[in-house]
């Protein structure tokens, strides 16, 4: 091997170049084996370290570049093999074959090479970095090297979760027979590869994150992926529920810099007019998503997403969308019962919006769908037209912004760990009430509020259940979509039909319907982001049991599909094939 290493790196008047064009480490594969030291791209330094602080930025913007090649996937692997979307006669083959679970080696979503090229990257960086160098008492690489162990850890979740077992490498691999070594090395699936990464992100929780200029006018900090967020994700799939509980919640309630989830509702403009939807609500506000990966904008700079041709009728596409919301998924909507509270002084009126009289459908149940999803004609149009004759818009789709973390949807983890965890009060809590000192009193009996602990504490100094006006502030996340979930006599913990023997009995009740509830929300929440059939792989491991995965997914367009549901009840056919 050669002796030097290739920094392709610079500045603009304006700025940053694009991220493609920042240094990448050693990308030791190729596209025909997981692990092939061959690449000619980049060239290697015996023993190099990386001892500059010009090397440690560039090279971390450089891992960021690397995760474009990746984004889309984060999305369709969750989206495609769902039950909330389905394909549409324009999709592509590779798609198709996708949803059908009709995976093979050469389907270009299939490149597990890629996963690992990230990786490479990130072990390569975190062997090489001086991590001893300091300057003026402080730790000149700690916040880059925390950041690419949470880049690496995100990464190794990502291959866990699409290909089940998978080699596990923590050190770079740099010649051929060190990539023959790791492959007859035995796998390790995701319960195992949590815990290690679990292990190894610890230490580094409370490492600032790193400060760079804006890229592109964006803040580049959201590029990071918060540690403690990605710390409950690793402990959630672990099955270490309270861990992952205690994760979520220290990263929500920080006391420098405490998130709240947002009031802004999709609803009603009155309770005798069902004529005229207010929606303020917007899951990709600058608010709400936390840590996304940056796309370039155009081919010529690095990888665009193709995401919005996919999901969306654009020019590119002639308007021939691939994706489409399910039956299932309009169903599951619909099946929601808005509910409307209306105080004065002296009372409060609850009004339930009806189900029926609507010409236009989303305006049935949760208005979330209503939100972010459009489907208009174009009017009449020729049979020979090369376009499309609809229009399909998801607005949560963004062209250089691909989603990781986002307020809500951590709520909702923070829901599901807190559940498992054995306090579905709280759980429920967060779905109908929201979390603060008024709920936590008033909807948490003495027992659960005395074991959950520090676990469901609010600051009541930030955390407050109604603004100096008096209008609510702290909501359910039910709330958003569904109206005032707080007074929705529907919508309520399950309880059983008979008293049971002990308080243990009604919580091993309660813990699996309120888990029921907590993923029905997540995909009203979630819908279109990628999470559900992780979601569902998730319990479906959880319980042991293939048909909560399996039944849900082979009914997306409404009849069962019993070749799929007999397909999916193994297991094994949830993942891609390595090669």
């Amino acid at each position: 091997m050669k002796t030097t290493i290739l920094y392709q790196v610079g500045k603009t008047a304006k700025g940053f170049l694009p991220l493609s064009l920042f240094a990448l480490l050693p990308l030791c594969f190729s596209c025909s084996s997981m692990l092939e030291p061959d690449s000619d791209l980049v060239e290697f330094a015996e023993n190099h370290t990386l001892n500059h602080a010009t090397d440690s930025v560039y090279s971390v913007m450089g891992i960021i570049s690397s995760l474009q090649t990746v984004a889309d996937r984060s999305v369709l692997l969750g989206a495609a093999r769902g039950d909330l979307m389905t394909v549409t006669n324009s999709a592509s083959a590779d798609l198709k074959h996708l949803a059908a679970f009709d995976f093979t080696t050469t389907n270009k979503y299939n490149e597990v090479s890629d996963y690992y090229a990230i990786i490479n990257n990130c072990n390569y960086f975190i062997a090489h970095v001086d991590t001893a160098m300091e300057r003026r008492g402080r730790n000149l690489f700690l916040r880059e090297y925390a950041v690419v162990k949470s880049f690496r850890a995100w990464t190794y979740l990502q291959l866990s979760m699409n290909y089940g077992e998978v080699p596990f490498v923590l050190e770079p691999v740099m010649t051929e027979k060190e990539a023959r070594d790791v492959m007859n090395q035995p796998r390790k699936g995701i319960q195992e590869i949590c815990d290690a990464l679990i292990a190894d992100l610890t230490p580094f929780v409370g490492v600032n994150l790193p400060e760079y200029p804006t890229v592109y006018n964006d803040n580049a900090q959201r590029y990071f992926i918060p540690m403690r967020a990605l710390l409950g994700d690793l402990c959630l799939w672990a099955g270490r529920y309270r861990e992952a509980a205690y994760w979520y919640h220290d990263f929500l309630t920080d006391k420098d810099d405490p998130i709240m989830m947002s009031n802004n509702q999709a609803r009603w403009a009155s309770s005798s007019s069902f004529t005229n939807i207010i929606s303020s609500y917007s899951p990709v506000s600058s608010r709400e998503v936390l840590t996304y990966i940056p796309m370039e904008q155009q081919v010529f700079d690095g990888v665009v997403s193709d995401l919005p041709n996919i999901f969306n009728s654009t020019a590119e596409n002639n308007r021939f969308y691939q994706l489409t919301p399910s039956s299932a998924m309009s169903s599951l909507s619909q099946s929601q019962i808005f509910c409307i509270e209306e105080k004065t002084a002296t009372k409060a009126d609850t009004t339930y919006v009806p189900h029926t009289g609507f010409s236009e459908p989303l305006f049935i149940g949760d208005l979330r769908m209503w939100s972010n999803f459009t489907l208009r004609s174009s009017g009449t149009q020729s049979e020979f037209s090369e376009e499309n004759s609809f229009y399909q818009t998801i607005s949560k789709i963004q062209k250089t912004r691909i989603p990781l973390y986002r307020v809500t949807m951590l709520y909702l983890r923070y829901a599901e760990a807190l559940n498992r965890a054995g306090f579905p009060q709280s759980a429920f809590a967060v779905l109908k009430y929201g979390m603060c000192e008024d709920v936590t009193k008033n909807c948490i009996d003495t027992i659960e509020s005395k074991q959950a602990g520090n676990l469901i504490y609010f600051d009541p100094n930030v955390y407050k259940l109604n603004d100096e006006a008096g209008n609510l502030q702290i909501i359910g996340v039910h709330a958003l979509g569904s109206g005032s979930a707080h007074a929705n006599k529907y919508y309520v913990l399950p309880q059983p039909e008979q008293e049971l023997a002990n308080r243990q009995d009604t919580i091993d009740y309660q813990i699996p319907l309120v888990e029921d509830m907590i993923i029905d929300e997540m995909a009203l929440e979630g819908a279109f982001e990628g999470n559900r059939f992780y979601d569902l792989m998730r319990v479906a491991l959880r319980r042991s049991d293939p048909a909560y995965l399996a039944d849900p997914v082979s009914r997306r367009n409404g009849e069962s599909d019993d070749a799929l549901r007999s397909k999916l009840m193994d297991s094994k056919n949830w993942y891609l094939p390595l090669p």
